[in-house]
């Protein structure tokens, strides 16, 4: 991709959003997103940012992130800067081509649209697992360690003691369907 082709390929994409903010440097506005499109001072690589969330809100799951950055967030990177979680992606100008840049562009979106919900659901299955694995070398059944988290939420241990008999009854009923599905998966 050349330094000429940038500013094209950003305006198919995104139409009359993209602003010029220096040489090389370009910004794409939009209610939903602010994409920065960044030249390094020799012209010779090309890096995108998409802020995602403040640092401090990434912060319990840098685990889950760094794990996602690894396994599955293909060719775009997670990277805190300035207090920031942004998705990154950096390439040699010279070996990008334009579907390549697209579908980088694509990725970005895609994991700004999820923002921090996929590390959430993927902490919070660790921690069930764990919870599962607790309870079973304890020789629990999968009944037993419902009651006890009915018991807990009954006493006020886990969640408001003011929380509604409605709420709690969502919440055990969530409990119920995590544990439901992952119990068999989990060894002690």
């Amino acid at each position: 991709m050349t330094p000429e082709e940038l500013p094209l390929t950003l305006t198919h994409l995104f139409g009359n959003t993209i602003q010029a903010l220096a040489p090389g440097s370009y910004q794409v506005e939009t209610p939903e997103f602010r994409l920065l499109v960044l030249l390094s001072d020799d012209q010779s690589w090309l890096r995108v940012l998409l802020p995602i969330a403040p640092a401090q809100d990434a912060r319990p799951y840098l685990e889950e992130l760094l794990e996602a950055s690894f396994d599955t967030t293909q060719e775009t990177r997670y990277a805190l800067h300035q207090g920031v979680l942004w998705a990154v992606f950096q390439h040699s100008c010279e070996g990008l081509t334009i579907a390549d840049f697209s579908a980088a562009i694509e990725r970005l979106l895609f994991l700004n649209q999820q923002g921090l919900n996929e590390s959430f659901s993927v902490f919070v299955e660790k921690r069930i697992r764990q919870i599962i694995q607790a309870a079973k070398r304890q020789g629990q059944s999968l009944e037993l360690t419902l009651q006890t988290l009915d018991r807990f939420y009954a006493e006020g241990v886990m969640g408001e003691m003011a929380m509604g008999s409605q709420s709690r009854e969502e919440v055990l009923t969530a409990w119920q369907r995590q544990l439901t599905r992952l119990w068999a998966d989990v060894d002690p």
